[in-house]
């Protein structure tokens, strides 16, 4: 009897191996884990949609996906770590609109958030929403004015720290509606939800995915969001645009990217795996209970995109009165 395989069934193989996709067959034969570091703190807007998504961009990678939350000084400290590691594809980064923001509010910042990484995909856009603690007397934007401008200096607006994208969100309002409010800085965004629900604070502005749950709830007020037209995960949530502040419009972005130097068949095949996961059923339909918006731009849209964010968010720093720290 013959226990060898037959001529045959060895083509039949070797040609199913060839027909599989360069970056999977690749990321199989390493099968090494794959460390996403966030340099946000976990329930964040960036985290949630990191989470929903891990299971799925594993399978696409053929590794092990572990969520590293590193949000120390503002986020520095997890775009550091990126910066740092390998350029192999082992080490990558989710990271957020504050990426771009830092050289405007670090002093002596110790990497280039643009030119010391590899942009590799613009993964989503989410919208942000005016949020108040439950104890304030307001339902709407035109209720909120009036209490802020009944009482300037009062009432607190929180932020996920200083120079972040959630503390220009705040500020940007402030300047259109025309109130004063005394801003309160915290390390991280599940802080500063915790103490507008509390009411320690009185307000601020998240990103819909991270408060989606506290909206419905109850334990948050919803006021309004921003963007041009209404979200379906929140479809009874009015823009600013409709309550008279047609100008308010910011949003959220999150960005998968790696460290300087990374091979390009490295990044082509990362760049495909991310967009394999967001592509499946699972994952739209997860980011569209979020409010998110998938975007997959390629790597040269990305840095372009990073480019022109970065100069944007200067602009908005200079107006806010933020300096760098």
């Amino acid at each position: 009897m013959n226990h060898h395989p037959s001529r045959r069934a060895t083509l039949r193989a070797l040609a199913a191996l060839l027909t599989l996709p360069a970056w999977r067959a690749h990321a199989q034969a390493d099968g090494r884990p794959v460390r996403l570091i966030l340099p946000v703190s976990a329930g964040s807007g960036v985290d949630a949609i990191a989470r929903a998504a891990s299971q799925a961009l594993g399978k696409a990678l053929g590794a092990p996906v572990v969520i590293e939350n590193l949000p120390g000084a503002g986020g520095v400290v997890g775009s550091q770590a990126i910066v740092r590691a390998a350029p192999d594809g082992h080490t990558l980064g989710f990271v957020s609109n504050n990426h771009v923001i830092y050289p405007g509010v670090v002093k002596n910042l110790s990497f280039d958030p643009i030119n010391d990484i590899t942009p590799i995909v613009h993964v989503a856009t989410s919208p942000m929403v005016i949020v108040a603690s439950p104890k304030l007397p307001v339902n709407n934007l035109k209720e909120f004015v009036a209490l802020l401008k009944a009482s300037p200096g009062k009432y607190n607006m929180a932020s996920s720290g200083n120079g972040t994208i959630l503390h220009l969100a705040g500020e940007l309002f402030k300047e259109q509606a025309g109130v004063f409010s005394t801003h309160v800085p915290y390390r991280g965004f599940g802080p500063m939800v915790q103490d507008i629900v509390g009411g320690q604070v009185d307000w601020g502005v998240g990103a819909l995915p991270a408060l989606v749950g506290q909206m419905r709830s109850g334990s948050l007020k919803a006021l309004a969001i921003a963007t041009a037209e209404r979200n379906s995960a929140a479809p009874n949530l009015p823009t600013g645009v409709e309550q008279g502040y047609k100008d308010y419009l910011i949003g959220g972005w999150s960005a998968i990217v790696g460290p300087k130097g990374m091979a390009p068949e490295t990044v082509k095949r990362v760049h495909a795996a991310v967009t394999a996961a967001f592509e499946t059923p699972e994952v739209k339909d997860a980011m569209a209970k979020q409010g998110n918006t998938i975007v997959l731009m390629s790597p040269e849209a990305t840095k372009a995109h990073f480019v022109s964010e970065s100069k944007r968010y200067l602009t908005l720093l200079k107006r806010a009165g933020v300096t760098a720290q």
